[in-house]
């Protein structure tokens, strides 16, 4: 994908709860961003990511952007030379189909395997690559929710479940200041969660941190950016985020502890993906 700068600020989403479909128009968390706070950076100084660099803050060496498809190109083996095929490790959970779509030069994985195709209920575990031994986990098992009604490999804007498949990760945010993260960050009062969500409970804070995954939206721009390259109709502003102990409209989210340790996790020079959906998909 062409690098933009740093595009317009919004709102886009929907929740099929009365306490929020007034307000929201497209699905995805992002979409949640008041539309009244619509503003576009022009400059270096308006940049987070050229901010950091400038100061030798986190982010500081990791301003490349990745080009081309969200969904990267087939696998083909284990980086290095010849290994013994029983010492190389594959993620455990994922069958040849969705190996297949993790890029030769991604060499982290975070791999969120749903409960089940129509439950909100996911667990999620980062990866890494070796050159010798390939895949090793580099945390334990976390708790995470997805979408309402769980998991879809055709994705549209407001039918409440998160997209399947391998999309890179590349851009970080959020209310609070950068704890570390590796990612270039944006910090911006524009990350606001209003409302309750679909059980009642407020979405404050789920905001204050995120990295965009990126489905149907330009990579090197902020998560806030509203741009979709498919169209509205294929919905967008889907996150990492934090979790509100409930279900998300096609987000993933997750404790505010876990949060701040995969932002910290995530090396833009590893070529991070995320790789997503109900297990039964993942053994494709």
């Amino acid at each position: 994908m062409l690098l933009l700068p740093r595009a317009l600020h919004g709102a886009r989403g929907a929740l099929a709860l009365t306490s929020l479909c007034t307000s929201l128009l497209l699905s995805g968390c992002a979409q949640q961003v008041p539309e009244s706070r619509i503003t576009e950076s022009k400059s270096a100084e308006g940049n987070p990511a050229e901010r950091n660099a400038a100061r030798g803050e986190p982010g500081n060496g990791h301003l490349e952007r990745r080009q081309g498809s969200a969904n990267g190109a087939a696998a083909r083996g284990v980086a290095g030379g010849p290994v013994e095929a029983s010492l190389v490790r594959e993620i455990p959970g994922l069958g040849p189909v969705t190996r297949a779509s993790i890029p030769v030069s991604a060499r982290q994985a975070f791999v969120v395997t749903g409960e089940g195709r129509d439950s909100p209920r996911s667990g999620v575990a980062l990866y890494e690559r070796d050159a010798d031994t390939g895949w090793q986990p580099v945390t334990n098992r976390w708790p995470a929710h997805n979408a309402l009604r769980g998991w879809t490999r055709d994705h549209r804007a407001s039918d409440l479940r998160s997209p399947i498949g391998v999309f890179t990760l590349g851009d970080a945010g959020g209310r609070l200041p950068d704890p570390g993260s590796r990612l270039p960050y944006d910090e911006d009062s524009d990350f606001e969660a209003p409302g309750t969500g679909f059980l009642g409970e407020p979405l404050e804070g789920s905001f204050d941190y995120v990295v965009a995954i990126d489905y149907n939206r330009t990579p090197g721009t902020t998560p806030l950016n509203k741009e979709r390259p498919m169209g509205l109709g294929k919905g967008g502003g889907v996150w990492i985020h934090v979790d509100h102990k409930g279900p998300t409209q096609a987000c993933v989210s997750l404790s505010r502890t876990h949060m701040v340790e995969l932002l910290r996790l995530l090396d833009p020079a590893k070529r991070p993906v995320i790789v997503m959906g109900d297990a039964l998909a993942l053994r494709d």
